[in-house]
């Protein structure tokens, strides 16, 4: 027997969270389509060109592969108690990804547009700042820098603030 899209789970238990292949956007956008949601957002965090210091050349992920999946799947299911989601979907890349490629992928269906939007947001701000994933950034003079997935500390000038709580507290 086949489940119908209302009786599987917001988020699935055997999808993989971490990949070492280039995401496949429209493949993960085409299997979050559920017949309550009115609304489906996709976020694609993608590797630009540059860095307020230099150029960018590629960038190459790390992560502790069970517990980055299991802090994932957490925030997702956090996700899914905090709004009413019937999709949450995140994905992200290890080892090299070039520049325009994208390194993570979050998707978010719900009944309405607010929803989706919101734990979009929660979902990559907590994946970034939680998840043992590290980004080697690879730059065009040669050389490199080694971070956590959250750089905040270059712009709050704390490593304890994260860009959304700092931008929210100085408004």
């Amino acid at each position: 027997m086949i489940a119908s899209p209302l009786s599987r789970p917001a988020v699935a238990d055997d999808f993989p969270f971490l990949s070492v292949e280039p995401l496949d956007l429209v493949g993960l956008l085409t299997k979050s389509h559920h017949p309550e949601a009115g609304a489906v957002v996709l976020f694609s965090g993608e590797v630009r060109d540059n860095d307020p210091q230099t150029d960018v050349d590629y960038l190459e992920y790390e992560a502790q592969e069970a517990m980055a999946a299991k802090s994932i799947k957490q925030i997702l299911e956090d996700a899914c108690k905090k709004f009413p989601l019937k999709i949450a979907l995140a994905q992200h890349r290890t080892g090299k990804v070039g520049v325009m490629e994208s390194a993570v992928v979050v998707i978010t269906a719900s009944p309405h547009r607010a929803e989706a939007y919101s734990a979009n947001r929660y979902i990559i701000d907590r994946i970034k700042h939680e998840s043992p994933i590290w980004k080697c950034e690879y730059f065009k003079d040669g050389t490199k820098e080694w971070g956590g997935n959250c750089n905040c500390q270059k712009i709050t000038g704390d490593a304890n603030k994260h860009v959304y709580e700092w931008t929210e507290y100085k408004k």
